[in-house]
């Protein structure tokens, strides 16, 4: 899967992830929300409640009743004071009841006293204190009653583990949680369908999507909610065609998607930027008529524009009934990564006459959009409205965004003066903002202290080396580019290889610079030939700057012809009928030589060429482009 990021800022990953989160955050609600559904029907999960003696004369149903009808915290200690007084903690059932509505308030401290005082603790006992803790995000609490648990020799269950693992998950802590999953191998529960769900989920979102996929095909039997965290899964890994491959096979074994499956796969279909599978998405919609509400209607506009059509967001957009400040901020930011800043600003009216407010999230759409359309004035007048008008302070991200603004357009003492006030701490996508706008520029020296302070920052990005020698090159300072480079073997780093996908007939295609492994390489290069011929009667001259090596002309010539974007657009124009919009993706920025050559291509073969690239979307019709030549 191609990861869209930003390597010389992280605006637009912020932009971007704020959406995706929103996404990601609905699938963990449902996941969570459907685990404990789960929990409630099964009955097998949760061990027999044992009784202890207590007055005939009183029934702990009674008290078990009453708390039940608790509303906050300080109604349960009142029936807590009572059980006491009338020796009715004696009774498991009540005791068990107090902990789970302590655990349920969050008053964990109070829950941990009772439960320490408790002589007869059974499993649902210890059961509620680890499922507790983890409700309430204290996973170093869960993981404490959970190594007692080891300690003491108790059996495990299928209740409690799941919850252990979540904290296992949400902690990042892949090395406890394979420790944990030996456990459940030598317990026997590793057959049990809720713990094989949860160790697929620890493993998915830790990262480990090898692991996780070996669970998941071990599994005698999976549910909807174990398919959709493998494909998430693969999604966040980077691996979003295994998402859409899987999404296909879950379908094909007769499990049907519900919405948050349709969530999680429009997340794929947006990282891959898979244009076919949108539809595909979309038209499942339609035909099981499911209600664009706000999660799924947003997921739906992120798909679309990363996918390429902001026309078919917006169509997305005003289809929704409802909408929140996600949706709005979704809508900006995708007229923002396709250039049309124009609008994206208005839309923000639109917003407010509707009643929403807009977020801090919202500011960065407005301010990334001003960014790529280099609407300057209008960014500065929103970068302080938002402050003046609406009380929100900016953070880092905002200031990323107008260091890029300022950046693009040269204005380099302004960016000084705005770093000079900040008083919140700069990040490294401040500073790679900084030095992408210097290889714009050329600004050699500020170049070289945002290089020196992101290398402070994370030494270990081979993108902020690249862009510190991209610098040199076009300056011609061959030395300093040779430098770098024995820096960078030094430190055992790589120079991200560049690619470029197209999709063509439902299948996706990938070429790397002077790639030949493809089978249709020879009509491909020919093809090349013969558009290298019609470019230069049409006044296209090979700009040899943005080959970045120390070779003759000749063959940097050479080197430019063979980009790994035009070979990609090559291969569209023998593969596509004529008028067929061609769109292609890539991992790094393009070139400039390539942005000319694609304009000229789009006049003289009369096609639509969409790039997405790792910044932005590029639209070329008619010799032009929407970025109006400014990114």
């Amino acid at each position: 899967m191609i990861k869209f990021r930003c390597r010389n800022c992280s605006l637009y990953n912020y932009a971007r992830n704020s959406f995706s989160f929103s996404s990601a955050l609905a699938v963990v609600d449902s996941f969570q929300h459907q685990q404990q559904q789960q929990e409630v029907s099964r009955p097998e999960s949760l061990p027999q409640i044992s009784e202890g003696r207590f007055p005939d004369s009183l029934d702990p149903r009674f008290f078990i009743s009453d708390l039940k009808s608790c509303r906050n915290v300080s109604e349960v200690k009142q029936i807590h004071g009572q059980v006491t007084v009338l020796g009715m903690l004696q009774s498991l059932l009540v005791t068990n009841k107090l902990l789970y509505m302590y655990a349920r308030y969050k008053a964990l401290d109070d829950g941990y006293t009772l439960f320490g005082t408790t002589e007869e603790r059974d499993a649902v006992s210890w059961g509620v204190m680890v499922g507790g803790f983890a409700k309430a995000g204290d996973y170093d609490g869960c993981m404490r009653i959970f190594k007692e648990i080891v300690r003491l020799g108790l059996r495990l269950n299928n209740y409690t583990l799941p919850f252990v693992f979540r904290a296992c998950r949400n902690t990042c802590n892949l090395q406890m949680g394979r420790e944990i999953h030996v456990l459940v191998c030598k317990s026997g529960l590793d057959s049990d369908l809720f713990v094989s769900a949860a160790i697929v989920d620890m493993y998915a979102q830790c990262g480990d999507v090898e692991d996780a996929r070996k669970v998941f095909d071990d599994m005698p039997k999976r549910d909807l909610v174990t398919w959709t965290v493998m494909i998430d899964g693969y999604a966040e890994c980077g691996a979003a065609h295994e998402s859409l491959l899987l999404f296909n096979r879950m379908k094909e074994e007769g499990v049907v998607p519900d919405k948050v499956t349709l969530v999680t796969t429009a997340y794929a279909c947006a990282k891959l930027g898979a244009m076919h599978k949108a539809k595909y998405i979309h038209d499942y919609v339609l035909e099981r008529k499911f209600s664009l509400d706000v999660i799924l209607g947003t997921a739906m506009i992120d798909m679309y524009a990363k996918c390429g059509s902001v026309e078919s967001a917006r169509q997305i957009f005003d289809m929704m009934k409802e909408k929140n400040v996600v949706s709005w901020s979704a809508m900006i930011s995708a007229y923002g990564i396709h250039g049309f800043g124009q609008k994206a600003l208005e839309l923000f009216p639109l917003m407010l006459q509707s009643g929403i407010l807009p977020n801090r999230i919202t500011f960065v759409s407005v301010l990334y959009a001003c960014s790529h359309a280099g609407l300057v004035k209008e960014g500065k007048r929103w970068f302080s409205s938002m402050r003046e008008d609406y009380s929100i302070m900016p953070d880092v991200k905002h200031y990323t965004c107008m260091v890029d603004l300022l950046g693009r357009a040269g204005r380099f003492n302004e960016v000084l003066e705005l770093m000079g006030a900040m008083v919140v701490e700069k990040d490294e996508g401040l500073w790679g903002a900084l030095l992408g706008a210097c290889r714009i520029h050329g600004n050699i020296a500020l170049a070289e202290k945002a290089a020196e302070c992101l290398l402070e920052l994370q030494s270990s990005n081979p993108g902020y080396y690249v862009l510190l020698s991209n610098v040199y090159a076009k300056a011609g300072r061959w030395d300093d580019v040779a430098r770098v480079r024995d820096l960078m073997t030094s430190r055992r780093l790589k120079k991200i290889p560049g690619w470029t996908w197209i999709e063509v007939n439902n299948r996706t295609h990938r070429f790397g610079v002077g790639d030949r492994t493809h089978p249709c390489s020879v009509e491909i290069y020919e093809k090349l030939k013969s558009l290298s011929v019609k470019l230069e009667l049409g006044g296209y001259v090979p700009d040899t700057k943005f080959v970045l090596h120390d070779v003759d002309e000749e063959h940097k010539v050479g080197i430019l012809y063979t980009h790994s974007e035009k070979l990609a657009i090559a291969f569209g124009l023998i593969s596509t009928p004529p008028g067929t919009t061609i769109r292609i993706t890539k991992n790094l920025r393009v070139c400039g030589d390539c942005h000319t050559f694609i304009k000229l291509v789009s006049k003289i073969e009369q096609r639509e060429v969409i790039v997405r690239d790792a910044n932005r979307f590029h639209h070329f019709g008619e010799g032009s482009c929407s970025c109006g030549d400014y990114w």
